[in-house]
């Protein structure tokens, strides 16, 4: 408990400031959200005001520091869930609210911890919200040539690289990633779940084109 009350103080108080220098920091990141990323304009209409309204995100940093923090080899996931649909003011709708439950890697010590959130938050774009829980945990964040898979405390996520990216009956991609990327590929979502406690909402949405594999560097 006062591991969490430290980080959300320290990311409350960065809220309101640029971040300082000292930050150049690169590595592997995946996000699936509730609705499809890449379909027809049919599936998205059915779509725009019901689902999509929840995401998680994950970071892996390969090397690098955050705030003068080193953060090498260390993850950090984000569960997000919004009152409207998360994607949908890129295409005219209103911005969602959004609140979000953060899983920092348990081997993290506190200084950290800290910077972990306030990097995910950086590269969010704002997307994470209001960060309302913020918890330590064992984080498995595995690559191979098939994908991506992320199991921690509260999210299991797991997506594959082989998508069908055909464009017939007009599918499209219709979102842009919620982080910042320096590559990106829209994947396949095989399963996708939040079990979490502190968002009021929990979810499964599992076999969509609803993903993004990529990379950044901040």
């Amino acid at each position: 408990m006062k591991t969490r009350m430290i980080v959300l103080a320290a990311v409350v108080g960065m809220a309101g400031t640029s971040l300082i220098a000292s930050t150049s920091i690169s590595g592997k990141y995946v996000e699936a959200r509730t609705a499809e990323v890449f379909t027809g304009g049919c599936i998205m209409s059915s779509e725009a005001d019901t689902v999509g309204r929840q995401a998680v995100l994950a970071w892996k940093v390969d090397r690098g520091s955050f705030n003068g923090v080193a953060l090498d080899g260390l993850a950090v996931v984000a569960a997000l869930s919004g009152d409207a649909n998360l994607g949908i003011h890129e295409i005219g709708g209103v911005r969602a609210h959004v609140r979000s439950a953060v899983v920092v890697d348990e081997r993290a010590n506190a200084a950290q911890r800290i910077a972990l959130v306030a990097m995910a938050s950086e590269l969010a774009k704002s997307n994470m919200g209001t960060v309302v829980n913020v918890t330590s945990a064992p984080i498995q964040f595995t690559e191979s040539d098939h994908g991506i898979n992320v199991s921690t405390s509260q999210v299991k996520l797991e997506v594959s690289t082989h998508v069908d990216h055909d464009p017939t009956c007009g599918s499209m991609q219709w979102f842009a990633p919620l982080a910042q990327v320096t590559d990106a590929t829209l994947s396949q979502t095989e399963e996708h779940s939040f079990t979490g406690s502190s968002l009021g909402t929990k979810w499964s949405a599992p076999n969509k084109r609803s993903s993004y594999i990529g990379t950044f560097a901040h």
